[in-house]
């Protein structure tokens, strides 16, 4: 069995506490056969079996055996996929028409018996913000571009006190484009407008969530198996608990009823061949379902003290 490792450009990556090399190194030293593709060398075709043109690699990691010391791409060398083989969708969002053309090749693959991982279907079926949101647990929130039924949602919050809103897109990542308002500006009407148009589309609205200030929960799980969860505690004076940011983070156990909430979520996404998902949890709310390209397996192995990759190999 290989495992093909679909990632972004190298030069896109932080070697040192990429994911996903994280996850090839732990296999490499495994004695696993793991070979990395790049967009460049992805294609399809129906007239002959693939043999993609991939990368073998070298790297070493810290004494922690999490965050990696050396990262150095090796020789190209053509390799044939079998029906035995995985090829991992590691492609960074944002979800837009890039990722979906490369969803709709890695379907084509799936369909000739080629196991990917987390399943394009699932993918698809699913946007990580808005299954978050069809929770019982989710945060009271807004997604469209109606601006009268915003305007109808923010005068609701604030007659349930927020004084707040975060503004946000539907398909980005890593706190891109979030945005914290006051309820109370005059121009309320005319920022969503120009949310709309920065985003070409629907705007998330939510009311503040002030328990994010002491910290945003990352949770992973892979194959409904919580691998561990992190604390990720903002800078001070800031809103955004993001570890790229600044943001510190550390070792944490999750309530009995939000474990309970990402374990039900996961029997779903199982269903639909989703194996690896990526938990944001405020408070009790589960805040979004990450499962396009889920990360900070570094930082919760590091946190955990543990090499958290070689436990998800076990599981596959």
């Amino acid at each position: 069995m290989k495992h093909i490792l679909f990632i972004d450009p190298i030069e896109k990556l932080h070697p040192k506490k990429d994911s996903t090399l994280m996850l090839a190194t732990t296999m490499k030293k495994a004695g696993i056969e793991v070979y990395l593709l790049f967009e460049k060398d992805f294609y399809l075709s129906n007239k002959f079996k693939a043999e993609f043109q991939v990368y073998d690699f070298s790297s070493e990691f810290y004494d922690d055996g999490c965050y990696l010391k050396s990262f150095q791409l090796g020789a190209m060398g053509l390799q044939k996929l079998t029906n035995k083989d995985i090829i991992h969708m590691r492609i960074d969002p944002p979800f837009d028409t890039r990722y979906l053309r490369y969803l709709w090749m890695l379907r084509f693959y799936q369909e000739q018996g080629i196991r990917v991982m987390n399943s394009p279907d699932g993918i698809l079926k699913y946007n990580e913000k808005l299954h978050a949101y069809a929770q019982p647990s989710s945060l009271a929130s807004y997604v469209g571009s109606s601006v009268s039924e915003f305007m109808k949602f923010a005068d609701l919050m604030k007659n349930e006190n927020h004084q707040e809103l975060i503004l946000k897109p539907l398909d980005m990542f890593q706190g891109i484009g979030v945005e914290k308002i006051s309820i109370d500006r005059v121009d309320l009407r005319s920022k969503f407008e120009s949310k709309i148009l920065e985003n070409n589309g629907p705007v998330v609205a939510q009311p503040f969530c002030k328990e994010v200030t002491s910290g945003e929960i990352r949770s992973l799980y892979f194959k409904g198996i919580e691998l561990g969860s992190i604390l990720k505690v903002p800078k001070k004076g800031e809103f955004l608990a993001n570890i790229a940011q600044g943001a510190d983070f550390h070792a944490i156990e999750l309530t009995t009823s939000v474990k309970e909430e990402c374990n039900r979520i996961c029997a779903e996404l199982l269903l639909d061949g989703v194996d690896w998902v990526a938990f944001d949890i405020m408070g009790e709310h589960v805040s979004e379902v990450n499962i396009t390209c889920p990360g900070l397996l570094v930082e919760v192995s590091f946190a955990h003290k543990k090499n958290l990759a070689q436990v998800l190999l076990d599981l596959i």
